[in-house]
């Protein structure tokens, strides 16, 4: 059999799927759901929502959705499936039980929502189940291979540059260094992108491990051309994050007014931006035609604005590079 008789056949025998969202919730999400459900209505294909995430499988809480149930969503921050951590889904025994559930609801397909770790749950539950399924990357973090931007990471940023905007007002009034926190765990996109847009003097990132000593150097110059405030954006995962650069420069540099603000989960909520509902809306739509099409472990992305798909496996071992020209530009424009 070809493989586009391959995929006409699995096209005609998929009669519902369902759709959910994991892990950390992102701005675009609910766009996101609402392409996913009009797509596979206009495609007579039932879909209904799994609440909960993975959690809400194994507890059978599935919804049935319609073009209805989305009506006035693609505004809206947050999820309106919810979403959570599930470690019984860890469990084969756990697993079975969100199996079981599907079959119970007719489910022949899935479209999940998240970042690797679902991406990995949703891959070990083919392989053992063979249930197909589509990732949508939705994460504010920008981490996840196989596309530019992930759903929530504009928003993110506009988010934290509003902030910063407003933090130099202060800092400017009161001839204070201000360390502003924001996520990024284990990834500095967000730090990155919020340095430049931001204006900051130095950026610190987990993928750099000498930026600490960077930045010391930096300020010793700063404090040498007598300039009265200073803005540094350090990522959550840089060592202990704001409070312990903070602790270090102190004990370098008693004389100077140091404060800091961890922007934390504000980053996460809020309307998405408009490039981000446009986003979602496109791979929203894309994921539902793979899935009808015969897709399955693998997730959809965007690269120079054109739809991609890239395998489960290669989206979580590969680590997505950050822009270097980017972060070289903060030295040069913070001289």
């Amino acid at each position: 059999m070809s493989l586009a008789s391959a995929g006409l056949f699995y096209f005609c025998i998929m009669k519902k799927i369902a759709v959910f969202t994991s892990g950390g919730d992102s701005p675009g999400m609910n766009a996101c759901i609402r392409a996913i459900v009009r797509t596979a209505v206009f495609n007579n294909i039932e879909v209904c929502g799994i609440m909960h995430g993975f959690m809400g499988m194994i507890e059978n809480d599935f919804i049935n959705l319609n073009t209805e149930s989305v009506a006035n969503i693609i505004q809206r921050g947050g999820t309106i499936l919810k979403t959570s951590r599930s470690e019984e889904f860890k469990t084969i025994e756990g697993r079975k039980k969100a199996y079981q559930n599907l079959k119970t609801n007719n489910v022949q397909g899935l479209i999940c929502i998240g970042g690797e770790g679902t991406y990995t749950g949703a891959e070990i539950f083919y392989n053992e189940f063979s249930i197909p399924s589509i990732g949508i990357p939705g994460t504010i973090d920008n981490d996840i291979y196989g596309t530019d931007h992930t759903i929530g990471y504009d928003t993110a940023l506009n988010t934290a540059i509003e902030a910063i905007d407003k933090i130099r007002d202060t800092a400017d009034s009161h001839n204070r260094f201000f360390l502003v926190e924001v996520m990024g765990r284990s990834t500095g996109f967000i730090a990155l992108a919020v340095g430049v847009a931001g204006g900051a003097e130095s950026i610190l990132i987990p993928e750099n491990a000498d930026d600490e000593r960077l930045l010391i150097e930096k300020l010793k110059n700063i404090y040498r051309r007598k300039k009265s405030f200073s803005i540094i954006v350090v990522a959550e995962g840089e060592k202990g994050g704001a409070a312990y650069i903070k602790a270090k420069l102190n004990k370098e540099f008693p004389e100077l007014d140091i404060r800091t603000t961890v922007l934390g989960h504000i980053q996460r909520g809020g309307n998405p931006t408009a490039r981000d509902r446009i986003l979602a809306t496109r791979l929203g739509v894309s994921a539902v035609e793979r899935l009808l099409n015969g897709g399955k472990n693998e997730c959809v992305g965007l690269i120079n604005n054109k739809v991609c798909f890239t395998p489960y496996k290669d989206a979580i071992s590969i680590k997505k590079p950050l822009p270097e020209y980017i972060y070289s530009l903060t030295d040069m424009l913070s001289r």
